[in-house]
Parts: C-alpha cells; sequence; structure tokens
C-alpha cells in the first residue's frame, strides 16, 4: 500500500510540472474532450451507461481494452476505429508529459 501511495505522489508531482508547459495544458483539454466525446457516443449508439462508456473510452485511448465491453453496431467499430487512431497520439502525449514531469522533479531532487 505504501509503494502505492508513493507511486500516486510521483505522478501526481509529474503532473503538476507537466501543467507548467502550454503544450501540456493543450493536450490535457483535448484529451478530456475526446474522452468526452467518446463517452457520449457510446452512451448514445451502444447504450453503454455513462461509467461504463467512460471506461471503454479510457481502455480504447490506452490501448489496453476491455473483454467486456465491445461495441455491437457496425457504426459503433467504425466509430472505435477512428476513435483510437485520432486520439492515442494524444493520450500518449499526454502520458510523455507526465513521465517527463515525474524525471524533472526525481533529477531535481538529487542536485
Amino acid at each position: 500500500m505504501i509503494s502505492f501511495l508513493l507511486t500516486v505522489k510521483r505522478m501526481l508531482t509529474g503532473l503538476l510540472h507537466a501543467f507548467k508547459e502550454k503544450t501540456f495544458k493543450t493536450l490535457f483539454i483535448l484529451t478530456l474532450l475526446i474522452l468526452l466525446s467518446g463517452t457520449l457516443f457510446y452512451r448514445e449508439v451502444e447504450h453503454f451507461t455513462v461509467v461504463d462508456a467512460l471506461y471503454f473510452s479510457a481502455m480504447t485511448l490506452t490501448t489496453v481494452g476491455t473483454a467486456e465491453l465491445a461495441p455491437h453496431t457496425d457504426l459503433g467499430k467504425i466509430f472505435t476505429v477512428i476513435y483510437t487512431f485520432a486520439g492515442i497520439g494524444v493520450i500518449f502525449g499526454v502520458i510523455y508529459y507526465i513521465a517527463k514531469g515525474i524525471h524533472f522533479s526525481s533529477s531535481s531532487k538529487g542536485k
């Protein structure tokens, strides 16, 4: 449990450092908009609950995937392909800046 809390602390520190960069702020807002659009789409078209739609959107964009949920309509499947290709780069950009912030905070403590 302690290691989990330390990991969360490092991630939050990295997030705070990342927010100092304008590019990260843009990517972060874009990520929220992409997650919102996916959530709304899956809620309306696939009739997922809001939580399931958000969960599926996040799992899709982070390439984790989920066996429990999948689009059932052709429109949902086509949307998911486009959604994945459009969103993965943005999500990985956010992850990059958070990792960069974690690295910066770790390297600055040693000085």
